[in-house]
């Protein structure tokens, strides 16, 4: 039986769209996930403010409209890091697309959840997040030379933009991987991560 994600992706693939491929993959797989969900409205869940939302939806899946769900109002608020977050990001961004400005709001809002990057993303693999980075912010691509998990790599770079020398990754105390993250650093680092 195949999972509501799988369906979703599934449908929102096959409508149809005029994008770049590899771009309509990922932004599917970041929409089937959202629909999987019933804790937070499809944009709450993105980052995306309703406006933008329904821009990326027409762009890449213009017949996907059956089976978005209607838009609620937000009562979050954005965290300080989602922010700083997203403007890293976008600093880094290689052409100045909006598809840069909706990964930026996505990557940012995906980051305070709780299992790695890819994962809260609903991609496929570690593989398609390397690709959107490398594709969409080559800079911090290229910066990540040691293979470094992304969501620690993007809080290690926020840190050291304000000059801070010990950094905690979100939610990682919980992570049942935490060891391969952060097995090469010292002891007070892994308390701190």
């Amino acid at each position: 039986m195949m999972r509501p994600a799988a369906r979703a992706y599934e449908r929102l693939m096959a409508g149809g769209g005029r994008r770049d491929p590899f771009d309509r993959h990922v932004f599917a797989c970041v929409l089937a996930a959202g629909l999987q969900q019933n804790e937070k409205s499809l944009w709450d869940y993105l980052g995306l403010a309703p406006a933008i939302l329904r821009l990326l939806l027409a762009s890449y899946f213009p017949m996907a409209g059956v089976i978005i769900p209607p838009f609620a109002r937000s009562s979050e608020e954005e965290v300080i890091e989602e922010e700083d977050f997203r403007l890293l990001l976008l600093s880094y961004r290689a052409r100045n697309v909006p598809e840069e400005e909706w990964l930026a709001a996505i990557l940012a809002r995906r980051a305070l959840a709780e299992n790695h990057l890819w994962e809260d993303l609903g991609l496929t693999s570690r593989d398609d997040l390397n690709g959107l980075i490398r594709r969409h912010f080559p800079a911090l691509f290229a910066m990540n030379d040691k293979n470094m998990r992304w969501k620690k790599f993007f809080y290690r770079m926020m840190c050291e933009s304000e000059g801070l020398r010990l950094c905690k990754s979100p939610n990682c105390r919980q992570c049942p991987d935490i060891g391969t993250c952060f097995e090469a650093e010292s002891p007070l680092l892994r308390l701190v991560g």
